[in-house]
């Protein structure tokens, strides 16, 4: 993998980690076309390069999070939140790791990436017919932390899932987007550090992988701005097009129907 490649998988990370359109499935289908073996590690640090993204910008929630849990105030609306985060975490890690192996499986398969894409689709078309107005309770919280879970599928978006899942339940649209934004954090450093056990760091080119993790960061900033945006305006459900295309995509080139 050279520079510019590492350019452009950070430049697919950062969109689609946040973009209602799944990361890990358009990486899989990139790796694919371009015919890379990406290392574990590298793929490791592009998702710590979103993560990043998300903590500068929820940087001041997170704060008021912490100090609210320092100070044990539990009547605050942060140690509330803390709380929701956490109950929202147990059913991802569940999930996560009883059906790793299931997950895993499904990246060497185009036309399984496919047919995730497709059903994430329906997800955020059916955002389309939400009107919720209440904050997220606990039970919504635990409702959003299995979409989350699910998610660790290659296809199966996790913020289309994870904010479809919130406005299902009745959650206020933009309260669902930013819990979702929020309980992705644990996730993502749970799963890098579950990952990263036996991933070879010595391996990777440390100027091409901060490239990409610079990269991936600098673009999934910009992608948080931009969907919280088009969630605002109620265009959420618009994703569900594209999703819908490349994964028709996804599976005809997955049973060669189409070939690259």
């Amino acid at each position: 993998m050279d520079f510019s490649q590492a350019i452009l998988l950070g430049i697919i990370q950062g969109i689609t980690e946040w973009l209602p359109v799944s990361s890990s499935g358009h990486l899989a289908l990139a790796q694919q076309l371009m015919g890379l073996q990406v290392p574990v590690a590298f793929d490791i640090m592009l998702h710590l390069g979103t993560l990043l993204a998300v903590v500068i910008y929820y940087w001041r929630k997170l704060l008021a999070i912490l100090l609210a849990l320092i100070r044990l105030d539990s009547k605050s609306a942060e140690f509330r939140l803390a709380l929701l985060i956490l109950l929202g975490s147990i059913p991802t890690a569940i999930i996560g790791f009883a059906l790793k192996d299931f997950f895993e499986s499904m990246f060497s398969s185009p036309a399984m990436i496919g047919m995730a894409l497709i059903l994430t689709g329906f997800a955020l078309f059916s955002t389309k017919f939400f009107r919720g107005k209440k904050r997220i309770g606990f039970a919504d919280a635990f409702v959003v932390g299995v979409a989350q879970g699910i998610a660790v599928a290659p296809g199966i978006s996790r913020s289309g899932w994870t904010i479809s899942a919130g406005m299902a339940r009745g959650v206020e649209k933009e309260k669902a987007a930013d819990f979702s934004f929020l309980l992705s954090i644990p996730a993502l450093i749970g799963a890098a550090i579950f990952e990263g056990r036996n991933a070879v760091f010595s391996d990777i080119d440390l100027v091409v992988v901060a490239a990409g993790v610079i990269v991936a960061a600098a673009v999934g900033y910009a992608s948080i701005a931009v969907l919280l945006k088009l969630v605002r305006r109620g265009d959420f459900h618009l994703f569900a097009y594209y999703c819908w295309l490349l994964g028709l995509a996804a599976i005809a080139l997955g049973t060669g129907i189409f070939k690259f």
